[in-house]
């Protein structure tokens, strides 16, 4: 096995060697953490067996980045802690992958096992934690310090195989024919395709079906890609109308939490036909009874549907007056969009940012986004063409997630398609949560390209004007609203403090031209720091956020 190490049978190992073979064993590739005693030898032992270990600033971005390393590889990254304050650090990782069903896998030293309860360095209720069979999540283990550095004989160990794969469960077939039938009887039928879809590497049948079958899809943020978004039957510009339209709506791996509007009027119809696909028996019938549940992987259940759609062809007609009335919404929404971005006007506003940047990003990178109107507009405006390409605050709605997503992202791009991009695009908000990990990104040469949309604030901020004029009415600590930040802070310099290429761009043409030069910069991060209007704003919406509104 490349980078093991020969085990001799009369040889003695510490406890951090035994580890560091145990892990190599179970296919795990990457560790991510922060270092103090005693596990500082765990990482030592993990390089030694030809794992890779990355040292970051926090041990919170090291739980995200390992989670990230769970969803994109399928097998769990290591999130390395001392145990105490560094756990409770890496606790908002660990929750992050439990909601987003990301495997992960938290490591941790304690104080020796004859200094428990008596309340050692940094000691803290520890507790060993697994995922439930069939939702993959975070797994937390402690380990003594004692064990660490104490000796054990080879002969001794008990070797366990690599674990495989889980098993690929399929649905009943008597209710994926009744699935199909309901299918057939919509007038207004939508497929939504969740990241539990691209977690299950579903993209081959699902696009399969969206084809044969002629169906409109609708994909969730990291569902994007499943199929490409610029799929004919994508109806991501006419979202609001799908949803509370369809009268039919087959769930692949979607849950119909706040991201969904909890699947209620006035979001979705009050008769609307769901028909639910989720591994987890738990999930099914989650605040909407489903019509039709079909508990399985998701991966398998579209294959037995396209195994009855093969058998009994049915084709949804691209003239319906459902693919009419979604087409005039789609241009609507897109005609509304590029009027935005085509202001000329200075200060930019985020459609403008967007615009320019899509036409410079090639279909294989990796999109990361994260904070507020940041995130949804440009999930709105950048498409994605491949499963598992784009990384988001998720189902927790966690902001801080971005830089970790992005290491972890770039680190497996690196060791399997060396030229494939990382673009990760920030809210200056979003930035200040782990903006200190850009020395991560230089000191491991990840060459990833930040873009920070700074609005000066919160949701939006004040221009250098007027944060002046309230200076003077007094302290900035109770006169200040609550969402501005330092106007015109240049977080480029904080890249460009650790070697990496910084740009403050003020106008299209700078951004322009920042965009092509960092992406042709292939062995070093880079950070684009974009000024916009500090009261730019995302096009009105059809319902407030969460449906607050009931009407």
């Amino acid at each position: 096995m490349e980078g093991a190490r020969v085990v001799g049978e009369l040889e003695e190992l510490s406890g951090a060697q035994v580890i560091a073979d145990a892990l190599r064993e179970q296919g795990i590739r990457y560790m991510f953490g922060v270092v103090g005693i005693p596990v500082i030898e765990i990482a030592m032992a993990a390089q030694a067996v030809g794992m890779k270990y990355i040292g970051m600033r926090n041990e919170q971005a090291a739980c995200y980045a390992a989670s990230v390393v769970g969803y994109l590889t399928g097998r769990p990254g290591i999130c390395l802690a001392v145990s105490g304050p560094g756990l409770i650090h890496a606790l908002g990782g660990m929750a992050n992958a439990n909601i987003n069903c990301w495997p992960v896998i938290v490591i941790a030293g304690s104080s020796d096992t004859n200094q428990e309860t008596m309340g050692a360095f940094q000691e803290f209720p520890q507790a060993v934690r697994s995922s439930m069979y069939g939702r993959p999540g975070a797994c937390y283990v402690d380990i003594p310090g004692d064990m660490v550095t104490s000796k054990i004989h080879t002969a001794s160990l008990r070797t366990v195989p690599c674990c495989p794969h889980p098993p690929l469960s399929s649905a009943n077939p008597a209710t994926v024919r009744e699935a199909v039938l309901f299918i057939k009887d919509a007038r207004k039928p939508l497929v939504i395709i969740g990241k539990g879809a691209a977690y299950s590497r579903a993209e081959e049948y699902i696009r399969k079906l969206v084809d044969i079958c002629g169906l409109p899809f609708l994909p969730t943020p990291m569902g994007k890609g499943v199929v490409p978004d610029d799929h004919i039957n994508c109806v991501s510009a006419a979202r609001s109308r799908a949803l509370s339209n369809a009268d039919v709506i087959l769930l692949l791996g979607a849950r119909l939490n706040w991201m969904l509007h909890f699947g209620q009027p006035p979001r979705f119809r009050s008769d609307v036909k769901i028909i639910q696909v989720d591994i987890c028996a738990e999930e099914l019938g989650n605040n909407v009874r489903p019509a039709i549940a079909l508990l399985g992987d998701v991966k398998s259940v579209v294959q037995q549907l396209l195994d009855f759609f093969r058998i009994a062809p049915w084709f949804y007609p691209s003239n319906s007056e459902w693919w009419l009335f979604l087409k005039e919404k789609m241009k609507a929404n897109e005609e509304l969009s590029k009027a935005m971005a085509v202001k000329d006007s200075l200060p930019m506003n985020y459609y403008t940012v967007f615009h320019t940047i899509q036409p410079l990003l090639t279909k294989d990178c990796i999109i990361v986004t994260e904070g507020a109107n940041t995130m949804d507009i440009g999930r709105t405006i950048l498409p994605n063409y491949l499963p598992r390409h784009r990384l988001d605050a998720g189902t927790f709605g966690t902001m801080g997630v971005g830089l970790g997503f992005a290491i972890a992202a770039a680190l497996i791009a690196k060791d399997q398609t060396p030229h494939q991009r990382v673009i990760c695009i920030e809210g200056d908000s979003a930035f200040g949560f782990s903006g200190m990990e850009v020395e991560t990104m230089c000191r491991y040469n990840l060459p990833i390209v930040i873009i920070v949309v700074n609005n000066n604030g919160i949701y939006c901020g004040m221009d250098e004007c007027s944060w002046k004029q309230m200076a003077e009415l007094g302290e900035p600590s109770i006169v200040a609203p609550p969402t501005s930040l330092m106007p015109n802070a240049h977080y480029e310099q904080v890249m460009t403090a650790f070697g990496g290429e910084g740009y403050f761009v003020q106008t299209p043409e700078e951004l322009k031209k920042a965009v092509v030069l960092c992406l042709a910069q292939e062995k070093m991060p880079s950070l684009i720091n974009v000024m916009i209007d500090p009261s730019s704003d995302r096009k009105a919406q059809d319902f407030t956020w969460l449906t607050r509104s009931k009407v």
